[in-house]
């Protein structure tokens, strides 16, 4: 998987908005962050994973795929190694990813001044 490859996947989602937060290109469905490219380095990506799925691609491909590290991971938080993950195992994530944070409350706007 490449991170072209990511992309294409990642915004041909219904609804998907490419943004970038702390330096990193980000994902989002209605204002939530669903994934996010080159992070912790250009060779991987995070995905926000229900639980259950992530201890499933975990357990299924342990080089390519492993929660975050503390809170975030226990959260949810998923990284991934790019090249040495299957595309049709990540592009299953990344549905999933989307579909989680697409059936969330929306997020409200930042209150912060402008």
């Amino acid at each position: 998987m490449t991170p072209a490859a990511f992309r294409r996947i990642a915004m041909s989602l219904p609804g998907t908005v490419e943004g970038a937060h702390m330096g990193h290109a980000d994902f989002r469905v209605n204002g939530k962050v669903f994934a996010t490219l080159g992070w912790p380095d250009k060779t991987f990506c995070m995905i926000k994973l229900p639980l259950e799925l992530q201890d499933a691609l975990v357990r299924a491909a342990p080089e390519a795929i492993q929660p975050a590290s503390g809170a975030w991971g226990r959260q949810g938080s998923t990284l991934v190694h790019l090249a040495k993950a299957e595309e049709t195992t990540l592009r299953g994530a990344i549905r999933s990813a989307w579909q989680h944070a697409a059936a969330a409350k929306k997020a409200r706007p930042s209150k912060r001044p402008q």
